[in-house]
């Protein structure tokens, strides 16, 4: 599977432009992700706070991950216009019959696939070796650009979960 995506985020937006991440609870179809792309472009385009309009960008990623980025540099994303996303986002869980807005399911590169994994059974993950130190984990917690091009596939290690992996599990060799 290939990982880099970094290459389909913005040049153009500061470093600093806030992200949302949104992890959906199946892949999207093709014919699926082509409406969502299409209706996360026009989104974007017609994305205003306090009526001027948003530097924003959004788009569909591994077709399972939205990620929505409001670059903050010349209007800054308020209550009604970040409402205004949060809308976007439920109207497609409707449409789409999926859950985007689950914070308790976590998502990892397992054999070369998204695999979801609910947080409850991540020890189990772990357990039978399904999860180890090394396994690429989306780290939906990202807040901005910077963050999301170089923290947002990071492995279980660097993550907030390696305190939840046995010091038996952990099977990485240090430089």
């Amino acid at each position: 599977m290939n990982i880099n995506f970094q290459d389909l985020i913005p040049q153009n937006f500061s470093e600093d432009s806030r992200v949302w991440v949104y992890q959906a609870s199946r892949a999207f179809s093709v014919s699926e992700a082509l409406e969502v792309e299409k209706l996360l472009q026009d989104f974007s385009k017609d994305w205003y706070s306090h009526g001027d309009t948003v530097k924003g960008y959004a788009n569909l990623f591994f077709g399972q991950f939205i990620i929505i980025m409001a670059d903050e540099s010349n209007t800054k994303v308020g209550g009604c216009s970040t409402d205004s996303s949060v809308r976007m986002i439920k109207n497609l869980e409707q449409d789409f019959q999926i859950d985007l807005l689950d914070r308790q399911t976590l998502a990892f590169i397992i054999k070369e696939r998204v695999q979801l994994i609910p947080l409850e059974d991540f020890n189990y993950a772990v357990e039978s070796n399904l999860v180890n130190a090394e396994t690429p984990y989306f780290n939906n917690t990202i807040l901005t650009k910077k963050e999301l091009i170089s923290n947002w596939i990071i492995p279980v290690k660097d993550s907030w979960l390696s305190g939840r992996i046995p010091a038996s599990h952990i099977n990485f060799v240090e430089d």
